[in-house]
């Protein structure tokens, strides 16, 4: 294993290095927050794979085909589907805003009081996403050196933290450039031709498994429209996401570098089935699905190969869950905390905005790490996370966007129903459960629409200032958000 932990080693090593070379650049807080929004399209199709395809992506892929077979790729399928719809309808919208965060673009469309509401239901989305990707270092360090869990946490959470706070998403995009290229190496064109042959070939396959394991639809049409609703709608919204729009250097490079992301994340989801359905012919009997990835690479790669392949899944982890940080770090500093302390212009000084972002992802990386520490239960934290964001958000987000008749009232009514129907729903159906998701978005959009309807249209100044944005007539803000009182 010598040769295995020094590609692991030199890895983690090069992203510190890369973390401090960042910091070089991060001088203002556009630089510091959105890499100064200068990201071409090479650079920004693979950071923006990198971030969307984390540890559930890559081990999680792995475990539901090695579960349902090639209908196991639909989690990962949908999270590409959500991107390219981002991309293609979206994004170019977005990027012209020039803002920093979803409920910047919030208050900016409806003329204010939507911020902090918004900003703390997308604030512990960005935690909780945080939070179950730094959990996944323990499940990597174990295969790697039997490490203790709370040991394995703390060690894979600091790098990030390190590197994250050092040069904002100047260090994370240039990682996570590194973590793409690995990944891509690590998982399609080694991990993926490997465990086929190693399984006796795809015919081979499809003779030692049930037929099911090879219906696209297998996973159940239920399931999949879950998905489509909780992946595909929450790329839509994830301030994670979006702040990944805003590094772009334009419209087109928004629109067409995000569409070969999303392109590329369903090619992902592809290979993490067909890995997952060959670990089935070699193990039949595993105990966890979620093993599979790891028992595969431990017991069929060659050294060093299995080295890059387990260096592929902590780029995989780490890449979202550095993204996840810097967005929960924006959201608290930029749409909670400002807000509630009234900081509108105290400061022009960018050089302090910098140092107070910083500290920001310090301490919430502190929180992300002592949280995971101490949660157990990860997939129903992350559901939680999920099903509040889509319930709660996605029909103001999107109806800002495209109706014009929509308000502020509107917007409130629509965030507040939505997410105590999904906190009520899961109280009695059960956290796991599809309704909250279901009724949470269809009573947030019957409260956004008779709301809207019932109440004075958005002032035409404010609409008039939107549209200029929309446009990319406008400069970018240089003022806090405004205050949620106004």
């Amino acid at each position: 294993m010598a040769v295995d932990y020094t590609v692991i080693v030199v890895y983690l090593a090069g992203m510190l290095a890369m973390g401090w070379w960042g910091m070089r650049r991060a001088r203002s807080k556009s630089d510091f927050l959105v890499a100064g929004r200068r990201l071409g399209p090479a650079m920004y199709s693979g950071t923006m794979a990198a971030i969307v395809l984390g540890g559930a992506s890559t081990i999680g892929g792995v475990g539901l085909g090695y579960k349902y077979g090639l209908s196991g790729a639909w989690m990962v399928f949908t999270i590409g589907l959500g991107l390219l719809a981002l991309s293609v309808f979206f994004s170019a919208r977005i990027a012209r805003l020039k803002v920093y965060t979803v409920s910047e673009m919030l208050d900016l469309r409806y003329g204010g009081r939507a911020g902090v509401i918004s900003g703390v239901v997308m604030w512990a989305y960005t935690l909780m996403l945080a939070v179950t990707s730094t959990i996944a270092y323990a499940t990597i360090f174990d295969v790697l050196f039997d490490m203790n869990r709370t040991v394995a946490i703390i060690l894979g959470g600091s790098i990030v933290v390190a590197y994250s706070t050092l040069g904002g998403m100047w260090s994370i995009t240039l990682t996570d450039m590194v973590q793409f290229v690995v990944k891509t190496i690590g998982v399609l064109l080694l991990l993926l031709p490997i465990a086929v042959v190693k399984a006796g070939g795809f015919w081979e396959m499809k003779a030692k498994l049930p037929t099911e394991y090879f219906d696209p639809l297998g996973i159940g049409g239920e399931t999949i429209f879950t998905y489509v609703l909780i992946y595909t709608f929450g790329m839509l919204i994830g301030q994670d996401i979006w702040q990944r729009v805003f590094t772009a250097r334009g419209d087109r490079t928004a629109k067409w570098g995000g569409t070969v992301a999303g392109t590329y994340c369903l090619v992902y989801a592809l290979a993490g089935a067909v890995i997952g359905t060959a670990a089935r012919v070699l193990y039949p009997k595993l105990g966890n699905a979620d093993d599979a990835f790891a028992t595969i690479v431990k017991d069929e790669l060659p050294v060093g190969v299995r080295g890059l392949v387990l260096a592929a899944a902590l780029a995989a982890v780490m890449s979202t869950s550095s993204g996840a940080l810097i967005a929960c770090a924006t959201v608290a500093n930029n749409d909670i905390w400002s807000r509630l302390r009234g900081a509108v212009r105290r400061t022009r000084d960018e050089h302090d905005e910098v140092k107070g972002n910083r500290a920001f992802i310090l301490l919430m990386g502190l929180a992300v790490i002592g949280t995971a520490i101490a949660l157990n239960n990860v997939v129903e934290a992350l559901t939680v996370a999920y099903n509040l964001l889509v319930g709660g958000l996605l029909v103001p987000i999107l109806g800002g966007l495209m109706w014009k008749r929509g308000t502020v009232q509107g917007a409130l009514a629509s965030v507040i129903v939505g997410g105590l129907v999904v906190i009520g729903l899961m109280a009695g159906y059960g956290i796991l459960a599809n309704e909250p998701v279901y009724y949470g978005l269809l009573s947030s959009l019957v409260a956004y629409v008779a709301v809207s309807l019932v109440t004075k249209p958005t002032d035409a100044a404010v609409l008039a200032t939107w549209r200029e944005r929309l446009a990319g007539r406008s400069p970018e803000l240089v003022s806090e958000p405004v205050p949620a009182h106004q």
